[in-house]
């Protein structure tokens, strides 16, 4: 299932030394597949608010000679989870939602199904991983039914969510932090009753079209693309999710267009941002109370030893890997892609772009380039 993955788990206590002599982003991402199953990787360098430079290296099957393209579409798993945050705020801005609103009120229809603690749940808190809510249902055979299932996707998440509120909680809500994916399909469900438009058309018109993001879809890659991997072999779509996941991050795009969303974001931070109020971006970018999470980027003081601060999210749906780690203050960011997951060394290739190129977009902590993940 989608998951975060928090980039001090990610590369554990890494160290983020220049590289000795890299001379271009190209010979990275080349040395970062050395050793490693990963047929491709892709990364992408953003300065002053700008994509100062995109390169991708590999093939998009590890069955083909096929090369990875710079057009080609990466899946970027829970990354995206920002991108469902900020669809979510443009209908409160709008009116059409409110942050402080409880489940009972969004929902009264689920009130009866359910448990009593979840009831006072707020939408703000959903996003920002406060609910209580596990990170999926536990039932594997429940979840596992949607990819056999023929109803429209807003029934299914709705029929999701219903299971997923008789759950026991996790933590109890509004104490604290605990990454819940169920939290963001929740969310979206409130989306599509609120408005009655589909996640999938809310993203679109919301975000997507907004900032010219034209590659931007749903689903896992299909033949004739970049494929994740899984196995030794190309993924299916079993190895992913369900499509009803999406709002958790089963979304595809090129690396040009993920930038785009991170480029806004860094631009929202100076007050320039196209998509959101300048409060917004400080809700979203902001840690919320008792935790290092705003909505739904980690928020830190800084990342591997140098300076922050830092907004940073990794993402994986078991095939793909993706790291996303922004410097608001300076509006320098870097973004990482990877077609397969940790069993195959995306991983380890992801890490090596990272140690490699985060020198170019921060400085050592009081000029020590040493520091440890955090």
């Amino acid at each position: 299932m989608i998951r975060k993955l928090a980039l001090a788990i990610l590369f554990g206590l890494l160290t983020a030394t220049p590289p000795a002599c890299a001379s271009s982003i190209d010979s990275v991402l080349l040395s970062a597949l050395t050793g490693t199953k990963t047929p491709a990787v892709g990364a992408v360098i953003i300065k002053n608010g700008k994509v100062t430079e995109i390169a991708v290296h590999g093939v998009r099957r590890n069955d083909g000679k096929d090369p990875v393209r710079l057009d080609d579409v990466w899946v970027i798993g829970s990354v995206a989870k920002p991108m469902t945050a900020a669809m979510i705020a443009r209908l409160v801005e709008r009116g059409r939602l409110s942050w402080d609103s409880p489940l009972s009120k969004m929902l009264p229809g689920l009130v009866h199904d359910m448990r009593p603690e979840y009831r006072s749940v707020t939408l703000d808190e959903l996003l920002s991983h406060r609910s209580g809510l596990p990170h999926d249902v536990s039932d594997m055979k429940f979840n596992d039914a949607f990819f056999d299932d023929n109803r429209p996707l807003p029934q299914q998440r709705l029929a999701y969510v219903r299971r997923a509120l008789q759950e026991r909680p996790a933590i109890p809500p509004g104490t604290g932090s605990s990454y819940s994916n169920t939290g963001f399909i929740l969310a979206a469900v409130i989306a599509e009753r609120a408005t009655g438009v589909s996640y999938e058309q809310l993203m679109r018109r919301e975000v997507f079209a907004p900032l010219g993001m034209r590659s931007a879809g749903f689903g896992p890659t299909h033949e004739g693309q970049l494929m994740g991997h899984h196995a030794g072999r190309p993924a299916t779509p079993r190895d992913s999710a369900p499509l009803m996941m999406a709002p958790a991050g089963i979304v595809h795009m090129r690396l040009g267009d993920w930038a785009k969303f991170c480029v806004d974001q860094l631009a929202g931070a100076k007050g320039h941002g196209k998509l959101l109020s300048a409060a917004t971006y400080l809700l979203m970018q902001s840690p919320h109370p008792g935790t290092d999470v705003g909505l739904d980027w980690g928020v830190d003081p800084s990342v591997a030893g140098f300076k922050g601060p830092v907004l940073q999210h990794g993402g994986s749906d078991g095939n793909w890997r993706a790291i996303a780690i922004l410097f608001p203050e300076s509006g320098n960011g870097l973004l990482i892609g990877a077609n397969t997951g940790q069993d195959m060394g995306g991983d380890v290739a992801a890490k090596g772009v990272f140690k490699a190129l985060l020198p170019t977009v921060s400085a050592p902590v009081n000029g020590n380039a040493n520091g440890s993940a955090n």
